[in-house]
């Protein structure tokens, strides 16, 4: 048994021993501490889970996260910035950080889709920005499902993702369906 066999082996073992919150906090946690691999937490659940349960547990809980995440950077931007912070600074961040705000729902839901999205950054910017909370919430719903589908499925490093003709594929698909899934609510819902 190689190193890796072995880490992944008792990593499942301990997921699996702690039940579904250990599971399911390991992922929250990601939110908060970017250098966590959100990829290996996800692959991990869905080897002590099952794909299922193991793709549900860990959308639950980065959707919760992401969600806490921009809360708290809205917050932050309307009480700490405006209160503590010189009139020029934050006139220079909010001039920084309005391009974020006008990006499309479409657009928004494809950037958390994909993989590799520092998905901190985006919580941050949203939160900054003081996106309308339905806007943001109906994104992330759709964009971490196809996001966390992904990592469940693959469990894979990046490197191997991106060399692998069905892995890339299979990234084209889920955007493809990001964007289709956004396009219909965004109709419904008009979320601009």
């Amino acid at each position: 048994m190689n190193a890796i066999e072995y880490f992944v082996g008792h990593s499942t073992d301990f997921i699996s021993s702690g039940g579904v919150f250990v599971g399911f906090f390991l992922v929250f946690l990601e939110c908060f501490v970017p250098a966590l691999p959100l990829c290996a937490f996800v692959a991990l659940n869905v080897n002590a889970f099952g794909f299922l349960l193991g793709v549900f547990i860990s959308w639950i809980a980065t959707c919760l996260g992401s969600y806490i995440c921009y809360r708290f950077f809205s917050f932050v931007e309307k009480k700490v910035t405006q209160k503590y912070m010189n009139k020029k600074t934050v006139q220079k961040i909010k001039k920084g950080i309005d391009k974020f705000k006008k990006i499309r729902f479409t657009e928004l839901v494809l950037i958390i889709t994909l993989p590799f999205t520092p998905s901190f950054l985006v919580n941050i910017l949203c939160g900054l920005t003081r996106m309308s909370q339905e806007k943001f919430c109906c994104a992330l719903l759709i964009g971490k499902c196809f996001s966390i589908i992904f990592w469940g499925y693959i469990g894979k490093s990046l490197l191997e993702s991106l060399t692998d003709m069905k892995s890339i594929i299979y990234i084209l698909v889920t955007l493809g369906l990001a964007f289709i899934l956004s396009k219909m609510i965004n109709r419904k819902m008009n979320l601009e």
